[in-house]
């Protein structure tokens, strides 16, 4: 067979497959968190499994309930302890009285309005700044933000008992036969391809380890330092890690994030301040909060950032970006978050059949 048809025919394959991706998303991404979450339980499997008394093992099965439960005892010791700080934040927010707090910035904004006036930046239809803070601020304090950002993403997995339940049923066997996913994609492959797929899936494997890993360390990372920066510069410590868990929930969204969740940080250091001077107390704090969030952004780029995606799926950062560009364009949000896995999946599936073009060469160069 002419090699130009070969690739045509594997090209159109990677379509098919990707549309069919695209079709069953709802279950891949059941599938791909299972997967994740048996990675991260395979240590505990493999303890359990070394444990003995005399002859007798604990069963592969307990091994892995035990690991599973284990699981979910974190994630719900994570959410008993935000929770109930991220509601009463939104409460204390929800308190505030808006036209008091229009009443005490009456000047500053009297001289924003004045300046607009000034320089033509209104219409004679347009709002005044008051009237715009007031309503976004409105929109914020109330829950509204906060409310269908949460919303939304409980709705990326739609129904969350559902999810819940299909996603603890499949890492359950998972953790139970390891190779079960390995196995699972290899019944599809044809004979003759198995060796390439074989390494493709283990080229995969190690690279999406260790960019999940290093998500994970940069999450609580971003967490931990905006936290102690917060609570040094006097903010009340409840406060300051709801901030640092929203910053570092933000930042898995690469490049865009981070600016969205120093934006919340400060208006919510913002509204829980405002008994503070304005002039000598309140914008102080406020300027503080956000050299920590820069020092925070900082050692992000530099430490954390070159790790997960320069060491992790060694890609260079300008690549990454480009990438991360295009599938915001195409998916929003949700695509920026799974480019860059995604991404690494392609380049190593380029690598293994498409590695006789130039560009293919010089992309995965480093994989």
């Amino acid at each position: 067979m002419d090699s130009r048809i070969k690739y045509l025919f594997i090209a159109l394959g990677v379509l098919i497959i990707g549309f069919i991706l695209w079709y069953f998303k709802s279950i891949i991404t059941y599938i791909l968190i299972s997967a994740i979450l048996s990675i991260i339980g395979k240590p505990v499997v493999d303890f359990l499994d070394r444990i003995h008394i005399k002859r007798i093992r604990i069963p592969k099965v307990l091994s892995a309930f035990i690991t599973l439960i284990l699981i979910w005892c974190a994630l719900i010791l994570f959410l008993r302890f935000f929770i109930p700080l991220i509601a009463n934040q939104v409460s204390d927010l929800s308190s505030i009285d808006i036209n008091t707090l229009t009443t005490k910035f009456q000047e500053p904004l009297d001289k924003m309005n004045q300046f607009i006036v000034k320089y033509n930046v209104s219409t004679e239809n347009s709002k005044t700044v008051e009237d715009y803070i007031s309503e976004k601020a409105i929109g914020f304090i109330n829950g509204t933000f906060l409310s269908n950002f949460f919303g939304s993403l409980v709705g990326i997995f739609g129904n969350l008992v559902v999810a819940a339940f299909s996603i603890s049923f499949i890492t359950f066997f998972f953790l139970k036969d390891q190779s079960l996913f390995y196995n699972g994609i290899m019944v599809f492959v044809p004979e003759k391809l198995t060796d390439n797929f074989a390494h493709v899936l283990n080229s995969i494997k190690k690279l999406l380890t260790r960019y999940f890993i290093g998500i994970l360390v940069e999450i609580i990372g971003i967490i931990t330092l905006v936290t102690i920066g917060l609570t040094v510069i006097g903010i009340n410590f409840q406060t300051a890690i709801v901030i640092g868990l929203i910053l570092g929930l933000f930042n898995v969204v690469p490049y865009v994030g981070p600016l969205i969740g120093s934006t919340i940080g400060i208006i919510i250091g913002f509204a829980t301040h405002l008994n503070m001077d304005v002039n000598s107390e309140l914008i102080p704090l406020l300027i503080y909060m956000a050299i920590v969030f820069s020092m925070v952004r900082i050692i992000d780029d530099v430490v954390f950032q070159p790790f997960i995606y320069s060491s992790s799926v060694n890609a260079h950062p300008l690549e990454i970006f480009i990438v991360i560009l295009m599938a915001a364009s195409l998916a929003g949000i949700l695509g920026m978050i799974l480019a860059v896995p995604s991404y690494t999946i392609l380049r190593v599936f380029a690598k293994e059949f498409f590695n006789n073009f130039k560009l293919v060469k010089k992309l995965t160069e480093k994989i």
